[in-house]
């Protein structure tokens, strides 16, 4: 049990996997001369082929799992996103969707459902999904919902050819994405990485990779009251993602939705450990070092640098704004109307619903959505409320 933290012990077959996990990781590291940095330490415990987090066979999402994501909590919120992506469709005059890590497959489901009874079903519902194990689930859930339109989703194992055009949904998948840690001291670039010692431990050292070196050092140019010893984290695979996505598209719009900040609420100097945070049975801290391969291992996102990467590919910001604002904006209000006040049980779980959707100590204000256009010029409804687009 780790010190220090609250969690509930593992039973016996989870402890052996994480044994596995950890032993591959060890041999990773020997093979690499002793230490990794921390983002390949994090893809190792998260997409380790058959190992890790989400490559394994073991239930991630939803009450039994280790979180709950907003589509596992309630059919409202993907249908009011099913409301943008009708808007979308309709304006391109037809297309496809395409959706990265669908979870357990509900969000695509509760999407279907709902275009099919606004008559506006995509071509083709695309989901890219590389875990094995996850694509089963994901079957398993739409084979069961299926009314009519099963036959129009198709997984894929990578970004699909180009012309793609219609909607990209991607719902807390830049979250999940490798990121390095690193600490400005003394006027210098540090970079962490992971070593093995009875166990592993993170150990800062002079910064080997570049690219990590010289976006730290302009972003304290850009914020000068970073002080010696501040230690956070940075993604620098969003731009090659964000970049291969252009790529691909011919006219879409790439909705993004996931946990996170404007740069400058994101480095602010109060903000002097990061935003890692790490999820087991629903309980939250921040040791990436507990039990390698059972839990997930996260970071906010930086959405002014998934700006600057959109624009670098030749994509505009079509809208950012709070969750809450967003599901209220395309019928949230009006699908809690039709509930019946009579139906007392039915109607208080939907209460509690839109309350963790939408309250801002919930979900409401910490998640954002931002939508990325390519040959799409006309306004979206989820950005009609209020566009924080300026604050990025």
């Amino acid at each position: 049990m780790p010190t220090g933290i609250d969690l509930p012990m593992p039973d016996a077959d989870a402890l052996a996997h994480s044994t596995r996990v950890r032993s591959h990781i060890a041999e990773v590291i020997r093979a690499e001369g002793g230490r990794i940095p921390f983002a390949r330490y994090m893809e190792l415990c998260l997409y380790a082929p058959g190992l890790g987090y989400y490559s394994a066979g073991s239930r991630k999402f939803g009450e039994g799992g280790d979180f709950v994501t907003a589509p596992e909590l309630s059919s409202l919120f993907s249908r009011c996103l099913a409301r943008q992506c009708e808007q979308i469709l309709g304006t391109l005059g037809g297309g496809e969707i395409l959706e990265f890590g669908a979870g357990s497959g509900v969000m695509a489901a509760d999407i279907l459902t709902e275009l099919a009874a606004r008559d506006r079903l995509p071509q083709r519902y695309f989901i890219l999904e590389p875990s094995p194990y996850l694509q089963q689930v994901q079957r398993d859930t739409l084979r069961a919902r299926q009314a009519g339109w099963f036959d129009r989703v198709a997984w894929l194992q990578q970004m699909p050819s180009p012309g793609f055009r219609g909607v990209v949904l991607a719902n807390e998948v830049l979250d999940a994405m490798p990121v390095h840690r690193f600490a400005w001291r003394d006027g210098e670039v540090l970079q962490s990485f992971v070593v093995e010692d009875d166990g592993f431990s993170e150990q800062f050292d002079r910064c080997e990779d570049e690219n990590l070196r010289d976006a730290v050092t302009r972003l304290v140019k850009e914020f000068p009251d970073i002080e010696s010893g501040y230690v956070s984290d940075m993604n620098t695979m969003a731009l090659p993602w964000v970049t291969a996505l252009g790529d691909c598209v011919d006219a879409a719009v790439v909705m993004l939705i996931d946990y996170g900040y404007s740069r400058r609420d994101y480095y602010q100097a109060e903000r002097r450990r990061g935003t890692l945070m790490c999820h087991y049975r629903h309980r939250a801290h921040a040791d990436p070092f507990v039990w390698p391969g059972l839990q997930d291992i996260t970071a906010h996102v930086d959405f002014t640098t998934v700006a600057e990467a959109g624009l670098a590919a030749d994509m505009s910001v079509a809208g950012y704004t709070t969750q809450a604002l967003f599901l209220i904006a395309n019928g949230l209000d009006d699908m809690v109307a039709q509930s019946d006040p009579d139906q007392v049980r039915a109607h208080l779980t939907l209460t509690a619903e839109v309350k963790k959707l939408t309250l801002p100590t919930e979900m409401g204000d910490r998640f954002k959505v931002m939508a990325l256009s390519k040959a799409y010029d006309a306004p979206l409804t989820g950005f009609g409320l209020r566009d924080f687009t300026d604050r990025l």
